[in-house]
């Protein structure tokens, strides 16, 4: 793997699966931590500086903040469903309690405002069907384009059919400009394996002449991706091996989504609108796997 890619067992410590801090990245304004909690078991978070999200991944959860209690429904897994979720200001201290045990995303950015905590129901989850033929993916926007103002957080999560290529074309947001805002990015990956093992996909970042940098690498389930700069995809679902991955972006300005394709491959957005959205999509829970 390179500095920008960390595989799984490599980023956590105690509860959390993974904790990747701005420091850890070498960067500014993002960082993600993924708790794995049993039955009963809380961890806590004291946002200091920063905001964040309490995002269920599997599991419910109560969220204990500055004397309220709220209960989060959470899902029972990331394949085909959506969940409610906590905005966490900066400056609080939260406990979060785990109902009958799972694993929790705790997504967060740099703060540039004093807001409020806020309950997010599953309802202003902005679910949007992406690209088309075998571009094709389901986004899920809990801070992007929705009705949570956060000061600089941005969290979107993506499912890709395996055999189907997201993050593409490859695109950037690295700098300020009309129709870019610049943006730290962490991927934080989940594959559907089978009975025949894990699965796998591939994840790419390339710069620019200016700004060198180059990955192509191997992801498995537990895999963070950091992506400080450059153009970035695809992310490439092995065929038979549905794809996941949990979206954190900041910077310093404001919670902002913008980006540019490579002018090499931006041609292929504009095959889009003639093609045909994958079968498989929207991506609905295997109630027969699930039972």
């Amino acid at each position: 793997m390179t500095d920008y890619v960390l595989p799984a067992g490599t980023a956590g410590h105690d509860e959390f699966e993974v904790d990747v801090s701005p420091q850890k990245a070498d960067w500014t304004y993002s960082g993600i931590r993924v708790a794995s909690l049993d039955a009963g078991a809380s961890t806590t978070v004291e946002t200091g500086e920063y905001e964040y999200l309490v995002l269920p991944l599997e599991g419910s959860y109560t969220v204990e903040v500055a004397g309220r209690t709220m209960q989060l429904a959470g899902r029972d897994t990331i394949w085909g469903e959506v969940t409610d979720y906590y905005f966490l200001p900066r400056g609080v201290t939260a406990t979060v309690t785990a109902v009958g045990g799972g694993r929790v995303a705790l997504p967060y950015a740099l703060a540039a405002e004093d807001l409020e905590p806020r309950y997010c129901p599953v309802d202003e989850v902005k679910v949007e069907l992406r690209g088309a033929d075998y571009l094709c993916r389901q986004a899920s926007n809990y801070s992007v384009g929705n009705a949570l103002h956060t000061s600089r957080l941005l969290v979107v999560e993506v499912i890709t059919p395996g055999g189907c290529w997201s993050s593409y074309p490859p695109h950037k947001h690295d700098e300020e400009g009309p129709d870019e805002h610049e943006l730290e990015e962490i991927y934080y990956f989940q594959i559907k394996g089978n009975e025949y093992g894990p699965g796998m996909a591939l994840h790419a970042t390339y710069g620019t002449d200016e700004r060198p940098i180059s990955v192509a690498a191997k992801i498995g389930t537990g895999d963070v991706a950091l992506v400080p700069h450059g153009w970035h995809g695809p992310c490439a679902a092995a065929p038979g091996y549905d794809l996941y991955y949990l979206n954190v972006m900041a910077g310093p300005g404001g919670a902002e989504w913008k980006s540019v394709d490579d002018p090499h491959y931006g041609w292929l957005r504009d095959t889009f609108a003639d093609g045909k959205m994958d079968p498989r999509l929207p991506y609905q829970v295997d109630k027969k796997k699930e039972a």
